[in-house]
Order: C-alpha cells, then structure tokens, then sequence
C-alpha cells in the first residue's frame, strides 16, 4: 500500500476516532501492527488553531511515520487554510472527512453533509490539494442515504483532484453505525477508479478482513471501534493475512502490560486531570469480557487520580491470575 512517497508497511490503516486517535493510541495501534494511523480530526476553523485541544491535536512528537492528519470543515479556503496549517505542525498526509455522520458535524454542512453538494466537494478537493505539497486523501461514506448513494461520483471527483486514496465507509450518513455495512458499493468504486481505495466498517475480525480485501478488491482496509482495547488485532490481522493461520488470543497477562503502559502514555500526554478521564474509557474497552469487569468499570469510573486507577488496574488482573483466568475476551464486539 503506497499513499504519494510513503510506502506502507502493510495495508491495515488506524481509522480517525474523535476522541479516541490521539498520539498514545496510534502509536500503540502502530507498534502492534498498524501500517497508519489517522489522526482525530481538527476543525478547519482558525480560531481553534489556538486552542490547547487543537495543539494536543497536532502533536506528532516521535510519532511512527507517516503522520496523517485529518480535516474537517465545509468552506475551501479555510479547510486549505487548516490543511497548510497542519503541514507546518508536521503532518505529511492530510486526510478530508467527508465522513462523519455526527449531527454536530453534520450541522454545520461538514463531514458526510458535504456528499449532499458535490460541486462543493469538488471545489474543498481542488482548493486543499493546491494548497500542500504532501499527498491529500479522504474518507467519505457510500452516499446520503439509501436512495442517494454518490460514493461512485464523489470517487471520480476525487481522482480528477488529484487525491492519492479514497476511504469509503461502506454505510451512508443516514444509517449511522447501524445495519450491516455495504461492500458492493466499495467493490463498485474500486472497479472504476485508479487511485488506491480503503475499506471500512464491520472489518472486527482477521477473517472478514480478508473476505472483504478479497470481495471489494479495495487496497486496505481501515479500522475502527474494533481496535478500541484490541490495538492487538492489527497484529493478528497481518499474521493471518501473511499465513492463513490465526494467533492465538493475547494472554490476560500481556493485555494487563498494554493497559498500563498506555495508561502511562496517556497520563505523561494528557495530564494528570484530563489524562484520568481520558483513561477511564480506554480501561473499560481493555476489560470489557473479562470475568468481573463490569463491576469494576463502575468502581473505575469513580476513581479521580492516575494512582487510584493503577493500582485498581494492578489489582482487578491480579484477581483474573489468581482465578487462573487465560482466556482474553468473550467476543462481544460488532464492529
């Protein structure tokens, strides 16, 4: 999988997730086997650009190349604005979305409401991939709703822009995160366009990762709430892909050394106040199917300080070896 210069090391992408694709996690997600990982998306608006949520954004301090930052906004000038912005921050890869479907997103005409107006589309595409030097791609969704599927339209614009890949989610805005994803409108776009083409959604297993690599043709694959307390599975997806033969499932004694150590990155990234509740969702991903976790989720939601989770992280693992407790997960994840 090759984006502009940079040749990936495989073909399994860290999807962008507002509040979840900060440093600690892609590099996490990047060291267990991800080739990419996109980061959360930093709005186009100037005014942010300031902020201390926007800089903590932005930050890529000794992060695994490439580093691939993503924009959202609806107006071209401001959006190549942002994006020349983020070069200058570090960012060798900028990524449009056109593919959120948050109502607050939506609202404001960005993310996947951008599909509605593809002379829009076109003129944000235009303007962006003038504006840097560094290749530009972008996420999309397979159209509106079910009667307005224009992932083929909008992937032609794209191409005539001159954007190096394509990510398509394969659900419209108006189906959200529900329903089974749609992989013929994918294989569709693939089978007309030449620049490389990434398949999203549903992929939570190293079999159906290559089901959907083979049946859409698509060039990689992008992953998402799957990975949330399994950045593992990108290891387990390469290996299968590579063999045809499934690792084993990560031990609880070596899910209990990832927590903490990305406990650790979170509280040195974030803070002690912020990094805290940052943690508590990352906690109760990590856990989720483990014997007594959702006792514990409670009690963890409670804690205030990085010690009083660390010690309560040490101690509910402690239990699980105590009980001889091998198994990892029950699979409990749709996506």
């Amino acid at each position: 999988m090759q984006i502009g210069p940079y040749q990936l090391k495989n073909n399994l992408i860290v999807a962008p997730m507002a509040g979840v694709t900060d440093r600690p996690f892609r590099q996490l997600c990047k060291t267990l086997g991800a080739g990419m990982a996109v980061s959360e998306m930093v709005a186009s608006q100037s005014l942010l650009w300031g902020s201390e949520k926007t800089r903590r954004r932005a930050n890529h301090d000794g992060e695994v190349e490439p580093i691939a930052v993503q924009i959202a906004g609806a107006e071209p000038q401001m959006l190549a604005e942002a994006a020349q912005y983020n070069v200058g921050e570090g960012a060798q890869i900028i990524d449009i979305n056109m593919g959120c479907p948050a109502k607050k997103v939506c609202n404001v005409m960005a993310g996947s409401a951008l599909l509605k107006d593809e002379s829009l589309v076109a003129r944000i595409l235009d303007a962006v991939v003038a504006a840097v030097d560094v290749p530009v791609t972008l996420k999309i969704r397979t159209g509106w709703d079910r009667d307005n599927r224009n992932a083929l339209t909008v992937a032609r614009i794209a191409e005539e822009a001159g954007v190096r890949a394509l990510a398509i989610h394969g659900r419209t805005r108006a189906c959200g995160f529900s329903g089974e994803a749609e992989y013929d409108t994918i294989a569709a776009v693939k089978a007309e366009v030449g620049i490389p083409v990434i398949a999203n959604g549903d992929l939570s297993t190293p079999e159906k990762v290559k089901r959907v690599l083979a049946d859409t043709k698509a060039d990689a694959v992008m992953i998402g709430r799957a990975a949330q307390g399994r950045p593992w599975m990108f290891r387990e997806i390469g290996h299968y892909l590579e063999t045809g033969e499934s690792l084993p499932p990560p031990e609880v004694e070596e899910i209990h050394r990832v927590l903490i150590a990305h406990l650790h990155e979170l509280y040195e990234f974030y803070g002690e106040h912020t990094g805290v509740r940052v943690a508590r969702k990352h906690i109760a991903w990590y856990t989720k199917g483990l014997a007594g976790s959702a006792a514990f989720r409670h009690a963890m939601n409670q804690l205030e300080t990085s010690a009083g989770q660390l010690a309560a992280v040490d101690e509910f693992f402690a239990q699980l070896a105590g009980r001889g407790q091998r198994l990892t997960y029950v699979e409990e994840f749709a996506a």
